[in-house]
């Protein structure tokens, strides 16, 4: 009899929505449709590089078959959700926090289909879920780097446009730089573009000209520009979001970037298991998906300098380090 009663309580809280149905790898994984949307190449030794070996390593380990589109503009944003959405994705991502308000305005017309901004600050429920990498942590040891390899005290910095993450990750830079170089003097400018190289090498060469000994260019292409300034002028560059120490070797002296084949590999296993939730999902130095690589131009006490740097991030320590404790008291 009780046992009765039991299964009839259950059956009723079923009917009544107190259980929900997760996806939990319903289908293989190779059947799920993802795209992933790209705002420039793919070859772009950079951010769009970054999340394209993202890409290609969730395939690898998960046996996903997501696609990608490259090269979209602002102004198909939109209508490229709508195309995947319209034909049945059920992941579509996208890299940039630029899609974070086409994707809001497109996905409450597609509730079955998640929208994943990667970069993204606006989730809503149920279907938009961004990842947040901690780009300013990243740039807080590029900083560091940065004001230990200058010699004039002067650096240039730029992001590609003056949104509130791209704020936040130069104040990082231009304050953590000053762990080495405590009268330094910075120029920051913005592109206002993603792909403007020439743009971006016009930029550099006007902070040289000005001073400038060591560069950091966080904006894709507009970046491979500002490389190529740096290596004619003979100045040092602080490579970022990927390993850009090919690109230049001798000019471009480290580079810190994000592991994005683990970030989307746990992102989107999320995704397949059912637990990725609409919040803002964020991950950083804790989380493994921030590297560093350094040339031989890194002295070894300045690779300590940022070890310990990292160290005190994962702990909570960062004012602490900034104070010359290496190690809470």
């Amino acid at each position: 009899m009780k046992r009765f009663v039991l299964l009839a309580v259950i059956a009723a809280m079923a009917t009544a929505g107190f259980f929900h149905e997760v996806p939990a790898f319903a289908k293989a994984p190779g059947e799920y449709k993802m795209v992933l949307i790209l705002p420039g190449p793919i070859n772009d030794q950079s951010w769009n590089a970054t999340n394209y070996a993202g890409l290609q390593a969730v395939n690898k380990t998960l046996g996903t078959k997501m696609e990608y589109v490259e090269n979209v503009q602002a102004s198909d944003y939109e209508s490229t959700f709508r195309n995947y959405a319209e034909r049945g994705y059920d992941l579509i991502m996208a890299a940039g926090t630029q899609f974070d308000e086409p994707a809001s305005r497109v996905a409450p017309k597609y509730p079955k289909t998640v929208f994943c901004v990667v970069n993204g600050m606006a989730a809503a429920g149920p279907n938009v879920m961004p990842i947040l990498p901690k780009e300013y942590e990243a740039s807080f040891l590029a900083g560091i780097i940065a004001g230990h390899v200058t010699k004039s005290g002067k650096i240039g910095i730029a992001g590609g446009f003056p949104n509130k993450l791209m704020i936040r990750l130069l104040n990082t830079y231009e304050w953590a730089a000053r762990v080495g170089r405590s009268d330094l003097k910075v120029t920051r400018a913005y592109a206002n573009s993603w792909s403007d190289v020439a743009l971006g090498k016009q930029m550099a060469s006007s902070m040289i000209d000005g001073g400038a000994d060591v560069l950091f260019f966080y904006a894709n292409q507009v970046g491979l520009g500002a490389i190529q300034a740096a290596k004619e002028k003979g100045v040092k560059y602080v490579g970022f979001a990927s390993d850009q120490n090919a690109a230049a070797p001798g000019t471009v002296v480290a580079s810190v970037y994000f592991d994005f084949a683990s970030m989307y590999t746990w992102a989107v296993k999320k995704y397949l298991d059912g637990s990725l939730k609409p919040v803002v999902n964020e991950a950083g130095i804790a989380e493994g998906i921030v590297k560093v690589s350094y040339s031989d131009d890194i002295a070894p006490e300045v690779r300590e300098t940022v070890k310990a740097a990292e160290e005190a991030v994962k702990r909570g320590d960062v004012l602490f380090f900034l104070s010359g404790y290496p190690e809470k008291p």
